[in-house]
């Protein structure tokens, strides 16, 4: 192994290359020879600064050693050749394969080698120190005098310039295309002639609108919102029980339009949308329509900047629409749950497009969600709910107690579905004007839930089916139907207090509220981890 020429420290053996000089010929590292590496391009003034001492170089001691220019645009390449009247070879790193695997920040960036490809002294930017101590290394090398290309000329230093393998969009692609890569997902060769966005309609991989188009940069961008590998199988997907990566979850982000820093905000609902308790392959199989009905707790509402506030539910927030839709994605492109197939919704629904908010706890007199479920206030969470119905507005702007306003919200949930027959879980967003109409009395969210099950409540009579009104069937109850004792009985709209299901968001201006009525399966709640 050589050494470094001034500390007399072990250097590792740089990537080997090959590469085409401006003749078409391939020029491969190493040589066999020690080698002088220059990476450069051309809009660096820097690095103009620098190409007389590479040519100089390549003229002095070239018998020697391989003196090579690499540049990294390939029009670029020849205007420095001609400006400069450079002879020394000038390979062509347009690709920018050779400046990613040596890991460039800064051209020019200068890298002495042994026969072997083991560096030996390296620089970066303009250092005329630098240059005067690497024309000594060269003329030790090759057994001859330095020469003076007139020092006194050159300024004492000058900063480079940032290298265009770390340019956005350029760094995610040389990332993807690189040995090690993180991607596995099959790619699709597009016709140049193609419509992009067409052909991902045509391909069935849409929502029904335009998707941002997957590329291995956008794909390669997003996997840094997690600390996950992409190849982490976050959960087996109904209903086709397909396993979905943390890279097969990027990719639909990407396509929902996502931030990386949604990421584990998604890999988290879906990992929820999967337990037993969720039932996802209900969900979207029932006909009455169901879908996930996200709702985020904690810091990571502020961070990815989410909407609590005005329009919480509705569209114009980024985050909110792009986490919703892309869980449903999810489902759909790596689950297989498609209309028509398995998914057998009679009417649809356009919460099948998106819907994810945050809970402003901030403005709730009460605990927050997330908290009431067992985790600690600064946790961040997601809860996935199996809505079926909703958001379906509640208007009271006149009640001035709590018990006045909670019975006529009550008696709105009573609906819910359908008014006679009772309903499994309901989530009640709580809008803040009306949330300081019931504090101003100190209720707690028990109170609202106790007082909710009392006015939704009626005698088994009243929600039977009759010849002019559906309901409950009295079948139910055996061949000769209810007893008198049962008829009688209370039985409240939902089943109890654990399945009202309370948040606070909203505009503080307004007096409305709303119900999302549930499915048959139960809300479920996941603290969001590997957040970078």
């Amino acid at each position: 192994m050589a050494t470094d020429l001034s500390t007399g420290v072990p250097m590792s053996e740089l990537p080997a290359f090959t590469l085409t000089d401006g003749d078409g010929r391939e020029r491969a590292f190493p040589s066999g020879r020690p080698s002088l590496l220059a990476f450069v391009k051309e809009d660096c003034p820097t690095c103009g600064l620098s190409m007389p001492l590479i040519q100089a170089a390549h003229e002095a001691f070239g018998d020697a050693v391989d003196v090579l220019a690499i540049g990294q645009e390939a029009e670029g390449n020849a205007v420095l050749v001609d400006r400069h009247g450079l002879t020394a070879p000038m390979l062509d790193d347009s690709a920018l394969h050779t400046s990613y695997a040596y890991d460039l920040d800064t051209v020019p960036t200068l890298i002495l080698t042994g026969p072997d490809g083991a560096e030996q002294k390296r620089f970066i930017g303009f250092g005329r120190d630098d240059w005067q101590d690497l024309f000594g290394d060269l003329a030790g090398i090759a057994g001859v005098d330095a020469p003076d290309p007139g020092w006194d000329e050159y300024p004492d230093s000058r900063p480079g310039c940032g290298s265009r393998s770390v340019e956005p969009g350029i760094a995610e692609r040389l990332a993807a295309e690189a040995e090690g890569s993180p991607l596995r997902a099959r790619r699709i060769d597009i016709g140049a002639g193609d419509d992009l966005h067409e052909f991902l309609f045509d391909q069935g991989l849409t929502d029904g609108l335009p998707v941002v188009p997957p590329t291995a940069e956008r794909v390669m961008r997003m996997l840094e919102g997690t600390t996950r590998d992409a190849q982490d199988v976050v959960a087996v997907v109904p209903p086709n029980l397909a396993p979905a990566t943390v890279e097969k979850v990027a990719i639909n982000a990407v396509m929902a339009g996502c931030k990386p820093e949604y990421l584990p905000v998604v890999i988290t609902a879906i990992e929820a949308c999967v337990t037993e308790e969720f039932n996802a392959h209900g969900v979207w199989a029932t006909t009455m329509g169901a879908a996930p009905a996200i709702v985020v707790n904690g810091p990571i509402r502020h961070h990815i900047g989410m909407n609590m506030r005005l329009g919480a539910l509705g569209q114009g927030n980024r985050a909110n629409a792009a986490i919703g839709r892309a869980v449903r994605l999810v489902m759909r492109n790596v689950g297989g749950a498609k209309p028509g197939g398995t998914e057998r919704s009679t009417l649809g629904t356009p919460m099948k497009y998106t819907l994810s908010f945050a809970e402003w706890e901030e403005r709730s007199p009460w605990e927050p969600m997330h908290v009431e479920k067992g985790f600690d206030a600064d946790d961040s969470v997601v809860t996935v709910f199996p809505a079926t119905s909703g958001p379906q507005l509640m208007v009271d702007q006149t009640a001035r107690t709590a018990r006045a306003l909670t019975g006529i919200l009550g008696l709105t949930m009573a609906a819910v579905g359908n008014p006679r027959t009772p309903t499994g879980h309901v989530l009640f967003v709580v809008c803040p004007e009306h949330a300081d109409t019931i504090w101003r009395d100190r209720w707690s969210k028990q109170q609202v839930r106790d007082y909710i099950l009392e006015v939704t409540s009626m005698p088994l009579r009243d929600r039977l089916a009759t010849p002019d009104a559906g309901g409950i069937e009295p079948s139910q109850f055996g061949p000769d139907g209810p007893t008198g004792e049962q008829l009688d009985k209370l039985y409240s709209k939902f089943r109890g207090p654990d399945f009202i299901h309370m948040v606070v968001a909203g505009s503080e201006a307004g007096k409305f509220s709303a119900v999302l009525g549930g499915w048959a399966s139960s809300p479920v709640s996941r603290k969001i981890e590997n957040i970078p």
